[in-house]
């Protein structure tokens, strides 16, 4: 009898086990199914989100030119990507998180993409490479005058 409830428990046990792990496999694949269908930029809603966060009390009137020509960077920026495909060392220290206010208002990210500014900058970055994804240009210079 004793050999009997042993192995009852233990098809029990791997059963739990089998069923958790298939759960988290489920899981795991629906997160990179949906960090597959994320484009490598800011999202238009993204977009609308940052500005207004820096922009919030003041009168809108519409995208500065600096946030409507997507895909631009900074001639300094441009001619280093252009050269290497990445930030370099001097300014990926300088990076700084977005306000945690603000990060949870957007859209969630793959876990191995960040938005970082660098001075009046909102920039997409992938941490895994350091490369330039996306940049907002700008954004809070405008908001504070600058």
């Amino acid at each position: 009898m004793r050999t009997f409830k042993n192995s009852s428990i233990t098809a029990q046990a791997t059963v739990l086990f089998v069923a958790f792990v298939s759960i988290y496999l489920l899981g795991v694949a629906a997160a990179l199914a949906l960090n597959k269908d994320r484009p490598a930029h800011f999202l238009p809603e993204e977009r609308k989100i940052i500005y207004e966060y820096y922009h919030r009390g003041s009168p809108s009137k519409g995208l500065p030119p600096g946030l409507a020509k997507k895909d631009k960077l900074p001639p300094g920026l441009q001619k280093h990507l252009d050269k290497n495909g990445k930030l370099p060392p001097g300014l990926q220290k300088r990076l700084e998180p977005l306000p945690r206010d603000l990060e949870v208002r957007l859209p969630r990210l793959p876990e191995y993409w960040e938005r970082v500014i660098l001075q009046e900058h909102v920039i997409l970055i992938d941490r895994r490479t350091q490369r330039i994804l996306d940049i907002i240009e700008n954004v809070i210079g405008l908001a504070t005058g600058s």
